[in-house]
């Protein structure tokens, strides 16, 4: 008999142990996942012309500079040309880099020239361009 009595408190050892073991779990603090970082956002810089600035003195010739155009070329050919591949707005960022720096040895309003080289070269100002 006391061998029954032992069978059933194991049992009901085993059973008490299982059932409140199992209940602890949800109480048991869960780990944290890591905090997220916020994302890094990278500084904007200004825009700048993407070609180098002293090259745009040949557009000079353009704006009645000192420089002769060579017989046979049109005078806005060397202009145009490092105007091909920009949009109309780095082409405005250029020029008028290039006329603010007086890379093309004029002395005019911005304003005027940059119209005339732009249109002269099929390109427009975009609306809203400031040349600061």
């Amino acid at each position: 008999m006391a061998t029954k009595i032992s069978a059933i408190a194991l049992i009901f050892s085993l059973l008490f142990f299982a059932t409140f073991s199992s209940a602890c779990d949800p109480c048991m603090p869960k780990p944290k996942p890591p905090p997220i970082p916020p994302p890094t956002i990278p500084p904007i810089s200004p825009p700048s012309c993407p070609r180098d600035t002293l090259k745009f003195g040949v557009c000079a010739d353009l704006l009645g500079g000192l420089m002769s155009p060579i017989i046979g070329t049109p005078p806005s050919s060397k202009c145009c040309t490092l105007l091909e591949g920009l949009v109309d707005y780095e082409a405005a960022l250029c020029l008028c880099t290039a006329i603010k720096a007086n890379v093309l040895g004029i002395n005019l309003d911005w304003s005027i020239a940059l119209s005339l080289l732009i249109s002269t070269c099929g390109k427009s100002i975009p609306p809203g361009f400031k040349c600061a």
